[in-house]
């Protein structure tokens, strides 16, 4: 077995002798290179101690160890901290999701709630309406007119229960201008007295729930091909 132990040449081997060998060492001058002192190089051979220098190779062997085992313990704390963490954010992100689940469920109920508490609310202003209609068949006139003046008021019954939801009736009159956006052609006549593209007659009011459309109303559209109104 050899070891590197030579005191001026490290890439040097030195064999390992029994304790009866003898320990004559044969030195040549190839081995150290150029050598200016040769009584320099004589007390350093004399002073080595090869079991010195296995015990340093031998600590500084251990130091490295050590070394090694601080850093790996060094990764295992920080891999345990990241584990740790990412179990914190699978924690989190499972109680956020719960969370959105629940909230979207609340809203979905109370929305559904909303809607039939606006229905009911609806429902209770015509039903009046629909009363009075009963009472309106099963009365007795003494004239036409008398029914006539009943079934108005039942009308604007009827138009402030609609009212009261938001429902406003569209400001189309006959001999107004023809509006595409708010208002449905179902046909053209031709009446001299109007202006050409005017609302001849109006079939079915449109109605505006707040500030959007409900619907169309649905009318007549003239049909002038002079262009001016005659009203002769």
């Amino acid at each position: 077995m050899t070891e590197p132990t030579h005191p001026r040449n490290p890439n040097a081997s030195r064999e390992v002798l029994p304790a009866d060998a003898d320990h004559t060492v044969d030195l040549t001058m190839e081995e150290f290179g150029e050598v200016d002192d040769l009584q320099a190089l004589a007390d350093e051979i004399a002073d080595y101690d090869p079991e010195a220098a296995d015990g340093a190779e031998k600590a500084t062997g251990s130091m490295k160890r050590e070394d090694l085992e601080a850093e790996l313990d060094k990764a295992r704390t920080r891999i345990a901290a990241l584990e740790k963490a990412e179990g914190d954010q699978r924690d989190k992100h499972h109680r956020l999701l719960a969370d959105f689940t629940n909230h979207r469920n609340r809203v979905g109920r109370e929305t559904s709630l909303a809607v039939s508490l606006a229905e009911r609310k609806l429902l209770m202003e015509i039903l009046p309406v629909l009363d009075s209609f009963e009472r309106c068949l099963s009365s007795t006139y003494a004239s036409l007119e008398d029914f006539n003046a009943g079934v108005l008021l039942i009308q604007k019954q009827m138009q402030e229960a609609v009212r009261k939801a938001g429902v406003e009736a569209l400001p189309v009159k006959v001999g107004d201008p023809f509006d595409a956006q708010n208002s449905e052609a179902l046909t053209t006549t031709s009446q001299p007295e109007l202006p050409d593209g005017s609302v001849a007659a109006i079939y079915e009011r449109g109605y505006m729930l707040r500030e959007h459309l409900l619907r169309p109303a649905r009318v007549i559209v003239n049909h002038n091909p002079d262009g001016i109104a005659n009203p002769s």
